[in-house]
């Protein structure tokens, strides 16, 4: 029988890497053939650039949910029960719901910070020597933009409800698992660091996406979710910023729609002036250090029970 503390935080990690590769392809296989069984023409393929089919939103959006759910909830909880002597999904109740508001105020005075990180990697530019690399960045990046538009941009009740499932939720609770919970655990296994860890973690999140203009703020999502597992030690939480992160992209997505604004104006409607992103640094700062001393008050409690 396998002893499950024999794995080193290598073997962790090439494990969990064949799991995504076999979980993520044998999931979607199988949904594509459920769908092709059931009718769906869920590739166009007249647009080698796109071949996602936005006519079908159930099939589109089945696909969309099942991709995520083999590629990283499923690798997750698969490695999870086999390495049973790890806490891969840590739940610590104290003080969850301070946690909880902490990430939620983190995320609400951090916005302004964000966009500015958001515009000045929009406006980053290769060397002339990089042309072509930046040419197929660009486009890359366009295709993933008009995708994300006929996703978000609805009308409907119902497709809002769709796009806050498949957008919001699924992609919250899936990516959580499987970069904080579980990529970060093995990375501080590997570094001994738990710093480095949530930073190449955050590296990785943001490079899965290959969306190069998206790339800074994303990762710096990417860290604001890893300080939120390190410090409460509670995986609800960064799942909880994650989901809203997503879910006020949705929601003022569908409000704009409603109020005949384009996609456009929803990508340049956060420009702020620079007071507010000075304020913004500043309460980013305070408030991650309040949640830093709460997480550290809840470490000397926990420390003086054990004593």
């Amino acid at each position: 029988m396998t002893n499950y503390k024999e794995n080193t935080p290598w073997m962790s990690l090439i494990i969990l890497l064949g799991l995504t590769l076999v979980c993520s392809i044998i999931v979607q296989l199988l949904t594509l053939l459920g769908l092709s069984l059931g009718g769906a023409n869920l590739l166009d393929f007249s647009d080698p650039d796109n071949l996602l089919n936005p006519d079908n939103p159930v099939a589109l959006y089945t696909l969309l949910a099942a991709s995520s759910l083999g590629t990283f909830l499923l690798p997750s909880i698969l490695l999870n029960r086999y390495e049973k002597n790890i806490d891969y999904f840590p739940m610590q109740n104290q003080h969850s719901l301070t946690f909880l508001g902490l990430i939620f105020g983190f995320l609400v005075v951090c916005n302004p910070l964000m966009e500015l990180i958001s515009n000045l990697n929009m406006q980053m530019q290769l060397p002339e020597s990089l042309q072509d690399i930046e040419s197929w960045m660009r486009a890359k990046e366009d295709g993933m933009a008009q995708l994300t538009e006929r996703l978000v941009m609805v009308d409907s009740i119902t497709l809002l409800l769709a796009n806050l499932v498949v957008m919001a939720l699924i992609p919250a609770l899936v990516e959580e698992f499987y970069f904080r919970g579980v990529l970060q655990n093995i990375a501080k296994r590997i570094f001994g660091n738990p710093h480095a860890a949530i930073w190449v973690t955050a590296i990785i999140f943001s490079a899965i996406h290959v969306q190069f203009y998206g790339f800074f703020p994303r990762m710096f999502l990417g860290v604001i979710f890893g300080y939120a597992l390190y410090w409460s030690n509670n995986i609800w939480i960064p799942v909880f910023g994650h989901f809203l992160n997503n879910a006020s992209v949705t929601v003022i997505a569908f409000i704009y729609h409603k109020n005949g604004k384009s996609f456009e104006d929803l990508q340049s409607s956060g420009l702020f002036s620079t007071p507010l992103y000075i304020i913004s640094i500043v309460l980013t700062v305070l408030v991650g250090y309040y949640f830093y001393k709460v997480s550290n008050q809840k470490k000397r409690l926990h420390e003086s029970k054990v004593d």
